[in-house]
């Protein structure tokens, strides 16, 4: 696994993940205080962990109890460390159970809301009213405090809520992480900035200065290579490099013809008009289009479109190193995420393979280059807060996600140009209604697609017999669940009046009320 280089004088707080599924939210609000953070998986060696010189620790809740066999335990290192530690829910269990307090199973379990009451002033607690409401779920509770630590926070059913003694070790039963706990991020901000001490410079352009030096420092005098997909990730990371070592940057635009409207063509006039860095197009698109005919079947689609973007890429990456020599590194979008998920199923030492290039089959691992990851340390959130500082224009970093595949995937059926033209011109009307309302920043995606169904109409004197498009638009956090956006009837009936008299091929429209689960956000 690539390590990442630490500047010296980066603060950090270094969670350790017992297997809460809250724990990465603890991350986000701690980034979201202007603090840096890293969020390791609990058995982490505790080398590693003195490596990145933490200014405090936050040990995360967890499904296990303290008493179980096998239950893991904090590092002892930890509490010898002199390091402020704050406990949540588990993580309180273990500063008790291991300092010399005791943990019993409470007589009823405490899940959902509850207002803790504030018994003893705390710097976690500053800025904030006696009682504050907050959010539960736990079995266990401490029942003695270890010694040297008292008691500052209880409920009408725990006793102990909040723990704290007077060298920065602080225990809370509740989460103060999510957002059922409405101040709970003001807490987290007292622990990281009050009682770490951290200043709060983890800010966007702290975060651009850093990764220019550890690209350069990475380089040297080597070039680089960079897959433009036309998402934020990409064009971020490409920015960043090309900020660091100017025209040594190669990126590489794939155009397969599955793109939204004017997609790529946007593309590549922001990188050449306004930031001024140079993109090789390799229009692929009779290519993609030739390798789809008759395919319906929507996996086939994807590992069509994967196996061919791999030999447009081989293809171009050869022709670069030919016309502008050695060409060392491969540059990817790898997010935070991407690393939390790869070190939490304890697979760190695949943590650097080639990404899995948006669902669609990825770039083979043999390729001889090195990786660069400008962004591997980043939320998404922070990627466009450091695209906006970079001067890309907010159209495209607030962009929503489009998968992969494109609109291949959009259309049910088979792939032909026609259907792509049709369902391009309905997902731009979709969009820029949705802008239009002024309610496109609130929705997680949305989009038109092109449904195999053909229904009767009529327009005008005449009959008609076309295709039934289908509207989704979607709120989400992160993807993983999602609820149908409640749009207004009248920005409803605006997209499909445009839709049918603007689109001939189109007499039908229909609203997906699906949630995730049971259904995925894409049809396919």
């Amino acid at each position: 696994m690539t390590t990442p280089n630490h500047h010296a004088s980066r603060e950090t707080i270094v969670i350790l993940d017992f297997g809460a599924q809250y724990s990465r939210l603890i991350a986000r609000r701690i980034r979201e205080a202007n603090v840096y953070c890293e969020l390791l998986p609990a058995d982490t060696p505790w080398e590693r962990i003195a490596a990145l010189h933490p200014r405090g620790f936050v040990l995360s809740g967890g499904p296990c109890s303290v008493y179980e066999p096998g239950a893991p335990l904090a590092p002892p290192e930890l509490f010898e460390s002199g390091v402020p530690v704050l406990g949540i829910c588990y993580g309180m269990h273990l500063l008790a159970h291991q300092l010399g307090g005791s943990i019993i199973g409470s007589e009823q379990r405490e899940y959902g809301p509850a207002e803790v009451e504030r018994v003893d002033s705390h710097p976690i607690f500053a800025g904030l009213a006696d009682r504050n409401k907050v959010w539960m779920s736990h079995g266990d509770s401490v029942g003695a405090l270890p010694p040297g630590f008292r008691l500052i926070g209880r409920t009408e059913t725990t006793p102990v809520a909040a723990i704290a003694n007077d060298h920065g070790l602080i225990g809370v039963q509740f989460h103060p992480e999510v957002a059922h706990t409405p101040q709970g991020a003001q807490m987290l901000r007292n622990f990281v900035r009050d009682v770490c001490g951290c200043r709060g410079d983890w800010t966007p352009s702290n975060v651009i200065e850093e990764a220019v030096d550890r690209i350069r420092e990475q380089v040297g005098d080597g070039r680089v290579l960079c897959a433009l997909s036309g998402g934020v990730d990409s064009a971020v990371a490409a920015t960043l490099i090309a900020r660091a070592i100017g025209d040594r940057l190669i990126c590489v635009f794939v155009d397969n013809g599955l793109m939204r409207k004017d997609e790529g063509t946007q593309l590549l006039a922001v990188f050449d008009r306004e930031l001024h860095i140079r993109v090789e197009h390799a229009d692929a698109r009779e290519r993609f289009l030739t390798a789809l005919a008759g395919v319906e079947d929507p996996e086939a689609k994807r590992k069509i479109i994967g196996r061919t973007f791999v030999e447009v890429f081989q293809a171009e990456a050869a022709r670069v190193r030919q016309e502008f020599g050695e060409t060392r590194f491969l540059a990817q979008g790898t997010l935070y995420p991407d690393v939390i998920e790869s070190s939490s199923s304890h697979e760190t030492g695949n943590a650097a393979r080639i990404k899995t290039h948006h669902n669609v089959g990825g770039l083979p691992e043999d390729m001889p280059f090195e990786l660069i990851e400008p962004l591997r340390y980043l939320f998404k959130d922070e990627v466009r807060k450091v695209g906006l500082a970079l001067g890309l224009p907010e159209g495209m970093i607030h962009r929503q996600p489009f998968p992969g595949p494109g609109l291949a995937v959009r259309i049910l059926g088979e792939v032909t140009e026609e259907r792509l033209r049709v369902l391009r011109e309905a997902d731009h009307i979709v969009v820029s209604e949705i802008k239009r309302a002024g309610l496109y920043r609130e929705i997680w995606q949305s989009f038109a697609v092109l449904t195999p169904l053909r229904s009767v109409g009529v327009m005008g004197d005449g009959r008609t017999y076309a295709n039934v498009l289908a509207i989704r638009a979607v709120t989400s956090d992160d993807a993983m669940t999602a609820d149908w956006a409640r749009l207004p009837y009248d920005l409803l009936e605006r997209i499909s009046n445009r839709l049918v008299n603007e689109i001939p091929a189109v007499n039908r429209v229909v609203y997906d009320i699906s949630s995730k689960p049971p259904a995925t956000i894409e049809w396919e």
